[in-house]
């Protein structure tokens, strides 16, 4: 997976949905970006941190799982500076995860033997993620481009249709361990630009 590095917010408090100076080119939204960089770009306040906490740990039960091949479209208030357009925090942090199953695993074996991940209320109370699945094994081509269609078209605009960007994350456990101290030591120094 290329990465890219975070845009910062526009003028209008959002990702911008593609590279304003190139606009047709591919650097655009979902923009590919390393967990790391995540973390340490979006945990400005106390309030993101804590989210940010959930979403390491939320990945560490889909890792826990055998969910390590895919990739995560993260959205949401979390990537807005909501702080200023709405003059308060963000709640959660808006995530489609996309999966292989584990080896030998069906869609319905998987998620029987883990419906703490599948229980959408309580993965949002726990983890501060509005958590979505999208299997890429057991499910014809023309789902999945449904699927990505979907969530590329609710999630480029805010609820008023403006347009905005968002991020892809790998899924795989490699920079995880690098998160979290990265993650640790900023709240440890009460990093909150």
């Amino acid at each position: 997976m290329t990465t890219t590095s975070i845009p910062n917010w526009n003028a209008q408090g959002v990702l911008p949905p593609n590279n304003p100076v190139a606009p047709t080119s591919a650097d655009r939204s979902p923009y590919s970006v390393r967990l790391t960089d995540f973390v340490l770009h979006f945990g400005t306040t106390e309030k993101r941190q804590s989210i940010l906490r959930g979403f390491l740990d939320f990945r560490v039960a889909l890792h826990a799982a055998g969910l390590e091949n895919g990739f995560q479209w993260v959205d949401g208030s979390f990537l807005e500076n909501i702080e200023t357009i709405e003059n308060r925090p963000p709640a959660d942090m808006d995530v489609v995860t996309f999966f292989y199953l584990p080896r030998g695993q069906t869609q319905k074996s998987f998620a029987s033997t883990h419906p703490d991940l599948f229980n959408h209320a309580g993965t949002k109370t726990r983890y501060h993620v509005d958590a979505y699945f999208v299997p890429l094994d057991d499910n014809p081509p023309a789902y999945l481009v449904e699927r990505s269609a979907y969530w590329y078209s609710l999630w480029s605009h805010r609820r008023n249709g403006q347009w905005k960007g968002y991020l892809q994350i790998d899924l795989s456990a490699t920079d995880d361990t690098t998160a979290r101290a990265d993650h640790q030591k900023a709240t440890e120094e009460g990093d909150t630009r």
